[in-house]
Protein backbone atom coordinates (compact mmCIF):
# COMPACT_ATOMS: atom_id res chain seq x y z
CA UNK A 1 0.00 0.00 0.00
CA UNK A 2 2.61 2.29 0.69
CA UNK A 3 5.43 0.84 -0.54
CA UNK A 4 8.13 1.94 -1.29
CA UNK A 5 7.60 4.08 1.65
CA UNK A 6 6.30 1.35 4.21
CA UNK A 7 9.39 1.85 6.61
CA UNK A 8 8.85 5.64 6.75
CA UNK A 9 4.90 4.66 7.38
CA UNK A 10 5.38 2.10 10.16
CA UNK A 11 8.03 4.53 11.89
CA UNK A 12 5.73 7.59 11.49
CA UNK A 13 2.25 5.28 12.94
CA UNK A 14 3.12 5.75 16.56
CA UNK A 15 2.79 9.35 15.80
CA UNK A 16 -0.64 9.32 14.47
CA UNK A 17 -2.85 8.01 16.74
CA UNK A 18 -4.21 11.48 17.84
CA UNK A 19 -6.35 13.50 16.25
CA UNK A 20 -7.56 11.40 13.63
CA UNK A 21 -4.13 11.65 12.09
CA UNK A 22 -3.47 8.79 10.71
CA UNK A 23 -7.10 8.52 8.25
CA UNK A 24 -6.01 12.18 7.82
CA UNK A 25 -2.41 11.21 6.33
CA UNK A 26 -4.09 8.26 4.12
CA UNK A 27 -6.37 10.61 2.50
CA UNK A 28 -4.24 13.44 2.01
CA UNK A 29 -1.77 11.02 0.65
CA UNK A 30 -4.57 10.00 -2.20
CA UNK A 31 -4.89 13.45 -2.99
CA UNK A 32 -0.72 13.88 -2.88
CA UNK A 33 -1.01 11.13 -5.79
CA UNK A 34 -3.56 12.94 -7.98
CA UNK A 35 -1.80 15.95 -7.38
CA UNK A 36 1.40 14.33 -8.36
CA UNK A 37 -0.44 13.03 -11.47
CA UNK A 38 -1.74 16.35 -12.67
CA UNK A 39 0.88 18.44 -11.68
CA UNK A 40 4.25 17.40 -11.63
CA UNK A 41 6.73 17.13 -8.50
CA UNK A 42 8.59 14.98 -7.06
CA UNK A 43 6.98 11.29 -4.82
CA UNK A 44 10.39 10.74 -3.35
CA UNK A 45 9.93 14.00 -1.53
CA UNK A 46 6.22 14.29 -1.47
CA UNK A 47 5.26 10.64 -0.81
CA UNK A 48 7.37 11.09 2.50
CA UNK A 49 6.51 14.58 3.39
CA UNK A 50 2.55 14.29 4.09
CA UNK A 51 3.24 10.46 5.54
CA UNK A 52 5.07 12.65 8.16
CA UNK A 53 3.94 15.72 8.21
CA UNK A 54 1.64 15.81 11.52
CA UNK A 55 3.05 13.64 13.14
CA UNK A 56 4.38 16.76 15.58
CA UNK A 57 0.64 16.61 17.04
CA UNK A 58 1.62 14.01 19.20
CA UNK A 59 3.61 16.68 20.44
CA UNK A 60 1.22 18.50 21.69
CA UNK A 61 -1.31 18.42 24.58
CA UNK A 62 -4.48 16.80 23.33
CA UNK A 63 -6.38 19.16 24.92
CA UNK A 64 -4.64 21.88 22.98
CA UNK A 65 -5.72 20.26 19.65
CA UNK A 66 -8.67 21.72 18.67
CA UNK A 67 -7.35 25.33 20.09
CA UNK A 68 -4.56 25.03 17.40
CA UNK A 69 -6.87 24.75 14.19
CA UNK A 70 -10.34 24.43 12.74
CA UNK A 71 -12.97 26.82 11.42
CA UNK A 72 -12.86 28.91 14.29
CA UNK A 73 -10.68 31.64 15.71
CA UNK A 74 -7.47 29.38 16.73
CA UNK A 75 -3.80 29.88 18.12
CA UNK A 76 -1.32 29.93 15.96
CA UNK A 77 1.39 29.54 17.98
CA UNK A 78 -0.04 26.12 19.34
CA UNK A 79 -0.23 24.87 15.37
CA UNK A 80 3.58 26.01 14.69
CA UNK A 81 4.36 23.82 17.35
CA UNK A 82 3.53 20.60 15.45
CA UNK A 83 4.86 21.97 12.62
CA UNK A 84 8.49 22.71 14.33
CA UNK A 85 8.27 19.19 16.41
CA UNK A 86 7.00 17.30 13.30
CA UNK A 87 9.92 18.34 11.58
CA UNK A 88 12.51 17.20 13.85
CA UNK A 89 10.51 13.99 14.32
CA UNK A 90 10.22 13.54 10.24
CA UNK A 91 14.04 13.80 10.40
CA UNK A 92 15.07 11.17 12.53
CA UNK A 93 12.84 8.77 10.75
CA UNK A 94 14.14 9.83 7.47
CA UNK A 95 17.96 9.07 8.92
CA UNK A 96 16.48 5.88 10.74
CA UNK A 97 15.55 4.61 7.29
CA UNK A 98 18.66 5.54 5.83
CA UNK A 99 17.19 8.32 3.15
CA UNK A 100 18.97 10.61 1.26
CA UNK A 101 20.42 13.48 3.03
CA UNK A 102 19.44 16.03 0.10
CA UNK A 103 16.06 14.74 0.59
CA UNK A 104 15.41 15.01 3.85
CA UNK A 105 16.89 18.53 3.96
CA UNK A 106 13.78 19.66 1.51
CA UNK A 107 11.39 17.08 3.35
CA UNK A 108 12.11 18.94 6.69
CA UNK A 109 11.74 21.83 5.19
CA UNK A 110 8.38 21.28 4.15
CA UNK A 111 7.02 19.97 7.04
CA UNK A 112 8.13 23.06 9.35
CA UNK A 113 6.16 25.39 7.76
CA UNK A 114 3.23 23.14 5.83
CA UNK A 115 0.26 25.00 7.68
CA UNK A 116 2.24 27.92 8.56
CA UNK A 117 3.97 29.39 6.01
CA UNK A 118 1.07 30.55 3.11
CA UNK A 119 3.01 30.42 0.03
CA UNK A 120 5.01 27.44 -1.20
CA UNK A 121 8.55 27.15 -1.15
CA UNK A 122 8.29 24.75 -4.42
CA UNK A 123 6.32 22.95 -6.38
CA UNK A 124 6.34 19.95 -4.10
CA UNK A 125 5.69 22.41 -0.88
CA UNK A 126 2.34 22.96 -2.94
CA UNK A 127 1.38 19.84 -3.60
CA UNK A 128 2.26 18.81 0.57
CA UNK A 129 0.04 21.86 1.02
CA UNK A 130 -2.86 21.43 -1.37
CA UNK A 131 -3.08 17.64 -0.48
CA UNK A 132 -3.19 18.29 3.42
CA UNK A 133 -6.13 21.10 2.84
CA UNK A 134 -7.76 18.71 0.35
CA UNK A 135 -8.42 16.62 3.30
CA UNK A 136 -11.00 19.09 4.92
CA UNK A 137 -13.43 18.53 1.16
CA UNK A 138 -12.93 14.60 1.84
CA UNK A 139 -16.03 12.13 2.69
CA UNK A 140 -14.12 11.22 5.73
CA UNK A 141 -13.34 14.93 6.82
CA UNK A 142 -16.92 15.81 6.29
CA UNK A 143 -17.32 13.10 9.06
CA UNK A 144 -15.67 13.93 11.54
CA UNK A 145 -14.84 17.61 11.21
CA UNK A 146 -18.28 19.22 11.49
CA UNK A 147 -18.55 17.01 14.98
CA UNK A 148 -15.21 17.77 16.22
CA UNK A 149 -15.61 21.31 15.36
CA UNK A 150 -19.48 21.78 16.75
CA UNK A 151 -20.25 22.54 13.58
CA UNK A 152 -23.40 22.32 11.28
CA UNK A 153 -22.41 19.89 8.31
CA UNK A 154 -23.52 22.04 6.02
CA UNK A 155 -22.74 25.62 7.08
CA UNK A 156 -19.08 23.86 7.37
CA UNK A 157 -19.18 22.67 3.68
CA UNK A 158 -20.52 26.36 2.51
CA UNK A 159 -17.58 27.61 4.80
CA UNK A 160 -15.34 25.47 3.18
CA UNK A 161 -16.07 26.18 -0.65
CA UNK A 162 -15.40 29.84 0.26
CA UNK A 163 -12.34 28.94 1.32
CA UNK A 164 -10.33 27.08 -1.84
CA UNK A 165 -8.88 29.84 -3.68
CA UNK A 166 -7.11 31.45 -0.89
CA UNK A 167 -6.16 27.82 0.72
CA UNK A 168 -5.32 25.96 -2.85
CA UNK A 169 -2.41 26.80 -4.48
CA UNK A 170 -2.39 24.35 -7.31
CA UNK A 171 -5.18 24.50 -10.33
CA UNK A 172 -5.14 20.50 -9.60
CA UNK A 173 -6.01 21.48 -6.27
CA UNK A 174 -8.46 24.13 -6.79
CA UNK A 175 -10.33 21.51 -9.48
CA UNK A 176 -10.41 18.59 -6.66
CA UNK A 177 -11.43 20.64 -4.19
CA UNK A 178 -14.49 21.61 -6.18
CA UNK A 179 -15.20 18.13 -7.09
CA UNK A 180 -15.01 17.37 -3.51
CA UNK A 181 -17.10 20.25 -2.44
CA UNK A 182 -19.95 19.14 -4.71
CA UNK A 183 -20.29 15.95 -3.84
CA UNK A 184 -20.31 16.44 -0.42
CA UNK A 185 -23.16 19.01 -1.08
CA UNK A 186 -24.90 16.11 -2.69
CA UNK A 187 -24.56 13.94 -0.40
CA UNK A 188 -25.98 15.82 2.30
Amino acid sequence: MFEPFSEIYKLALPYLDTRNNKIHMEVSRAFALKLLQEEGGEPEVVLPAIILHDVGWKMVPEELHLKAFGPHEYDRTINRIHEVEGAKIAEEILKQVGYSAALIDEIVEIISGHDSRETALSLNDAIVKDADKLWRFSKEASEIDPKRFNIDPKVHIQWLALQIDGWLLTEAGKKIARQEQTLRVQEL
